[in-house]
């Protein structure tokens, strides 16, 4: 089961065929194999990056989606 990196809640909508919606804070999740990104969605429905805030280049998190 995938968790929010950010409120670590399982409350994950899957919105695409790779984008998931986290419900407890609101961020948009984007998987691509074994990189995930995070998004903030702004009040226009552009997106900004999160990535530098939550994983450091080195560290990506390895993600495990059902």
């Amino acid at each position: 089961m995938m968790r929010c990196p950010n409120c670590n809640s399982k409350d994950i909508g899957k919105i695409g065929s790779h984008q998931f919606y986290c419900w407890g804070c609101f961020i948009e999740l984007t998987v691509n194999g074994e990189k995930m990104s995070v998004y903030q969605v702004e009040e226009d429905g552009t997106l900004s990056s999160l990535d530098d805030l939550f994983f450091p280049e080195e560290e990506m998190p390895e993600v495990h989606a059902n």
